[in-house]
């Protein structure tokens, strides 16, 4: 028989500190890539967010119809992220990507086109959402982490950014050009820039990160490996149960936030704001979302893990829920935003880490799909629900505080989970050096 470590290529036996030799400054030309191309397909929600109101009116609908847009956006989303999750373990973000924003450029192209509330449905559901978003986010978030293996939090988090700046830079553009021209012509515009800009770039992401780091591990297990233990690294419990408790949290921390993400701007309307505030607030919201992450990364998620790091952003998102139930005022709502934006955005960086850190690294787009997929559901109730309340109450306060009671049973399964890193059999995986 043969030594199998003969076969084992050189970059898989070299120490953590040479990976600089072997993944050159090539990383930060995917990591910028990257950035552009989620930037890019987080516009696909904020063009209907901001027009949300205007289509209602055109059409005669009530807002939860083009608010189930939104929701289905979501969960077609969560639902393509666990295929694009497969494919992406195959093949590698290159073919995954280029299909999605082919699919969210010309799904906006058509979103302008529409007619009946079905085939808005359809658009944002099937095209922009389970063949377009799905195929982006989360693919580049696990490539991201292998391309800086030893700054996951640093690498995530840059990533993440991009839907800061995308909720800092579309929602002024989309509420100008939808006051201008209509939201039609806004669909159309922003299909055209995705097509142009966006997708000719996803040939940069063709190219594959060459070998595999070996982390070791106490017990002789690595986590670099494609075999993975059948126990959560550091947690004590089976990967099933983890990946469990990861999609409950997951579900209850997007439900909260998705109420302000996709009605902030019709709130804040509503308590008498004028409409270019009201969409300020939410461009604040993001912007702090933007600072969060590209500081918490490497300040809090690489220091202090991916568990303990949700805790402290999830409670930061409790407290901003409810305070947008109880205040009106102009400046006390851009004050909740910017608390809104700092724990929504350390959220959106965590789970890509905590599945890195815990669960089989050659499964991680897959697992990483599944977990976003409960996310989506989470964005697709929480989105529904705003409309669903403010039909039945003509107000978002009841809504706000159901998000607060979706973000207690986040916050109780985030805190099982960091007693679990302090048992004796349940100990914090070794801190990897920046």
């Amino acid at each position: 028989m043969h030594d199998r470590s003969s076969r084992i290529p050189v970059s898989t036996l070299s120490p953590p500190h040479t990976r600089l030799s072997i993944a050159p400054p090539f990383r930060y030309v995917v990591l910028f890539v990257s950035i552009y191309l989620v930037l890019s397909a987080n516009g696909a929600m904020f063009v209907l967010v901001v027009g949300l109101k205007q289509i209602a009116l055109d059409f005669g609908w009530p807002r939860s119809a083009p608010s189930l847009a939104y929701s289905c956006f979501f969960l077609g989303s969560g639902i393509g992220g666990i295929v694009m999750g497969y494919w992406f373990d195959r093949s590698g973000p290159g073919p995954v990507t280029g299909v999605g924003m082919m699919m969210i450029g010309a799904g906006a192209v058509l979103a302008g086109m529409v007619t009946a509330h079905w085939q808005l449905y359809i658009i944002y559901g099937l095209m922009m959402g389970l063949l377009g978003h799905a195929a982006v986010v989360g693919p580049l978030a696990i490539n991201a982490m292998r391309w800086f293996e030893h700054r996951r939090g640093f690498a995530v988090g840059v990533l993440a950014a991009g839907q800061g700046i995308a909720g800092t830079v579309w929602p002024p553009i989309f509420r100008y050009v939808n006051e201008s021209s209509g939201w039609r012509t806004t669909f159309l515009w922003f299909g055209v820039f995705v097509l142009l800009s966006a997708l000719p770039l996803t040939a940069f992401l063709w190219r594959r990160l060459p070998g595999r780091v070996v982390h070791p591990e106490p017990g002789g297990r690595n986590r670099g490996n494609a075999a993975a233990p059948a126990t959560a690294r550091g947690l004590g419990l089976s990967n099933a149960r983890l990946q469990a408790a990861l999609c409950l949290a997951m579900l209850s921390c997007c439900v909260p936030m998705s109420i302000p993400l996709g009605h902030l701007v019709a709130h804040a309307s509503d308590l008498g704001h004028p409409t270019v505030r009201a969409a300020e607030m939410l461009a604040v919201a993001l912007f702090a979302a933007t600072v969060v992450r590209l500081a918490g990364g490497t300040l809090v998620v690489d220091r202090f893990g991916g568990l303990a790091a949700l805790l402290v952003f999830s409670g930061l998102q409790m407290a901003a829920l409810l305070l947008y139930a109880v205040v009106e005022a102009r400046l006390a709502l851009y004050l909740v935003s910017v608390l809104f934006g700092m724990g929504y955005g350390g959220i959106a960086m965590c789970y890509p880490v905590i599945v890195h850190e815990h669960l089989p690294a050659a499964e991680s787009g897959r697992r990483l799909g599944m977990v976003l997929f409960f996310g989506a559901i989470g964005m697709a109730l929480g989105g529904g629900l705003g409309g669903f309340v403010y039909d039945l109450t003509g107000t978002y306060s009841p809504a706000f505080l159901v998000g607060v009671a979706f973000n207690v049973l986040n916050l109780g399964v985030v805190c099982a989970l960091v007693a679990r890193r302090r048992r004796p059999g349940g100990a914090p995986p070794l801190a990897v050096p920046s």
